[in-house]
């Protein structure tokens, strides 16, 4: 029986000097290995893996070729979605054509995998956290929000809808943003993010909200383990 897993912000940087991740902890050293390892372990074949965003380093999508051969190589079926840090994602065309085998990537619209659709956008920090700037940040939180929007309106009847975002649809303090509240409206029953690491992981929320269940999946929350979302 097919498997969805999820795990996010992988960082990769294979053909990237100088970007080595244990700079941000101990817990971060040889993690492409762990990731590898604990993938070929953990996942089948005929299983699905969701990458929410921050999946490379590279700046460019050539650079980016290494990080997402290594990805192709490992078990199942991958469904890529844009993380704050992928700058080598420009064009949605141009990275679809470049990807290995049973890999895809999604913006704008839905992934069909069996009885399920996956839907969403990268996301923003959203206006309840107390890291939002009016000046800075509203033009990409409204940006994101018709981008999920698109993705939502291609959702076909009659599935099991699955969410993907990037940026944690919550505050510091718990509070839902308007990505969260769309996602329950539309009926999805699960969405994957991640984007924090080290201290902010504390401001991870996992479990059910209106009637969403949620998981954090940051590479390095999940101890670089791929975690399972549901059986099909």
């Amino acid at each position: 029986m097919p498997r969805v897993f999820a795990i996010g912000d992988l960082h990769l940087s294979l053909s990237v000097p100088n970007k080595a991740m244990d700079v941000f902890g101990a817990h971060w050293k040889d993690h492409a290995e762990r990731i590898k390892e604990a993938w070929q372990d953990t996942v089948e074949e005929d299983d699905l893996v969701l990458i929410p965003g921050d999946i490379s380093w590279a700046m460019y999508l050539s650079d980016a070729i290494a990080d997402l051969s290594f990805i192709g190589s490992l078990k199942g079926s991958k469904l890529l979605l844009r993380g704050n840090h992928d700058y080598w994602w420009q064009s949605v065309t141009k990275v679809r054509a470049a990807l290995p085998a049973r890999m895809y990537a999604l913006q704008n619209d839905v992934f069909r995998f069996g009885d399920i659709a996956v839907c969403g956008t990268r996301g923003w920090t959203i206006p309840e956290s107390a890291h939002f700037r009016e000046s800075a940040d509203r033009k990409l939180f409204e940006r994101e929000l018709i981008r999920l929007d698109l993705s939502l309106k291609a959702l076909p009847e009659g599935v099991r809808a699955i969410g993907m975002l990037h940026f944690p649809p919550f505050s510091e303090a718990g509070k839902p943003g308007e990505f969260a509240k769309r996602f329950a409206a539309a009926g999805v029953t699960d969405v994957v993010y991640g984007h924090l690491h080290g201290a902010s992981h504390k401001f991870l929320f996992n479990g059910p909200f209106d009637g969403v269940t949620y998981h954090a999946v940051p590479a390095d929350y999940l101890n670089f383990i791929p975690k399972q979302i549901l059986s099909l």
